[in-house]
């Protein structure tokens, strides 16, 4: 128990150690927030007790120098005059705030039986004033962009009206200005099908591959229709054309095969070389399995057909009028069918022939199935095209 207690002791002086380490190499290295987020999480629990003082010691130092170096960056960035620099000072502020607060619930801290003063200060208001100014520089940023013809610029206005609605909500109309800047950013895509195969294609399956609701496809910057919506300006045309449609004819292989089998069917009386009864050492006579040749003749019957649709996925500009990419798809379709007839015990089968036995022959699927039932497997491929192909 002695020996525990003292391994249980060396292990929390060796984690204490091993924190007050890293918490002095924080601060020589510079990193003052981590020296800070490392005291505070030592000093959340028993921070009264005697060797907590040096944790103390340290967030006092580390909490002065990044305040001061804070305080002094911020002089600099406003002597810049720069107005690129107003939201790297709204952060700064920020900062400085969140700094405070998160040492504010452990105050007040003793070191030695002293208290440690630590200078707090009220930055509400140059939060609120470098926030607007942060605002007004970014917004003329985003209005800049959203001006431009380019997409990937509107796109970051987009991202720069979201940035100043996370710092400040409903500032003048950003509201409005990021669905306009998704509106614009956004790349619209029309899709047909192109059938250049000298077969039918199902209506069904038509709709079932253009059907892009079925599809879980959520993508910010690319909308697919396939019905075009009235003085909506198209970017792009996705043409998913069909070039050949394989389908076998329609088969039938048979097999068969002969099972012979000895199993138990009942008992007899065990019989010496003489044809004498042979009895147990309490005078019984001793009855063994009778054994039995038994035969089954088993026929099977397997109906295959197959069909197979090739063909490939086409993205046109339609501003320049020229294929972009285009990608290959294919997709098989098997049916399969296996019934069976037996003449004979089917106790000489094995298990896994039995079930055929319940079969029957079914009609096989018409060429318009076969066709559609490849739709399932065609879907995939272009979700998947669809999903990973990044337009721009």
């Amino acid at each position: 128990m002695k020996k525990l207690l003292l391994n249980i002791l060396t292990c929390c002086l060796f984690i204490s150690c091993s924190t007050s380490k890293k918490i002095e190499k924080a601060l020589s290295y510079g990193n003052y927030d981590t020296a800070i987020a490392n005291a505070v999480s030592k000093l959340r629990t028993n921070k009264d007790k005697k060797g907590k003082a040096d944790y103390i010691i340290m967030l006092h130092e580390a909490y002065n120098k990044a305040t001061d170096r804070d305080l002094a960056s911020i002089a600099f960035l406003k002597k810049d005059n720069n107005p690129e620099n107003y939201i790297r000072i709204y952060d700064t502020y920020v900062g400085l705030n969140n700094r405070q607060e998160l040492i504010k619930p452990l105050l007040p801290l003793y070191a030695h039986g002293k208290a440690l003063n630590f200078k707090f200060q009220d930055y509400s208001h140059q939060i609120i004033n470098s926030k607007n100014e942060a605002s007004q520089q970014l917004y003329s940023n985003a209005t800049a962009l959203l001006k431009s013809n380019n997409k990937l610029n509107i796109r970051e206005a987009y991202n720069i009206f979201q940035d100043i609605e996370e710092i400040n909500p409903n500032f003048k109309d950003t509201r409005v200005l990021i669905d306009e800047a998704h509106n614009k950013g956004t790349d619209f895509v029309l899709v047909h099908m192109i059938n250049d195969t000298d077969k039918v294609i199902p209506q069904r399956l038509e709709d079932d591959l253009l059907n892009f609701s079925t599809y879980g496809i959520n993508n910010l910057w690319t909308v697919y229709h396939n019905n075009a919506v009235q003085d909506l300006k198209y970017d792009y045309d996705m043409r998913v054309n069909l070039r050949q449609i394989n389908i076998s004819p329609e088969q039938i292989q048979e097999r068969q095969i002969i099972k012979e089998k000895q199993i138990a069917d009942g008992k007899k009386l065990l019989l010496d070389e003489k044809g004498n009864q042979v009895k147990d050492s309490l005078g019984n006579a001793i009855e063994i399995d009778n054994l039995k040749n038994i035969r089954c003749e088993y026929y099977e019957f397997k109906q295959f057909k197959s069909s197979q649709v090739s063909g490939n996925v086409e993205y046109f500009n339609l501003n320049t009028q020229q294929l972009v990419d285009a990608f290959p798809i294919e997709s098989q379709f098997l049916f399969e069918h296996i019934y069976a007839t037996a003449s004979g015990d089917r106790r000489a089968l094995e298990t896994t022939l039995l079930p055929f036995l319940d079969n029957r022959r079914v009609p096989f699927p018409s060429e318009s199935q076969m066709i559609y039932d490849t739709g399932e497997d065609l879907k995939l491929q272009l979700k998947q095209i669809i999903t990973s192909y990044n337009i721009n």
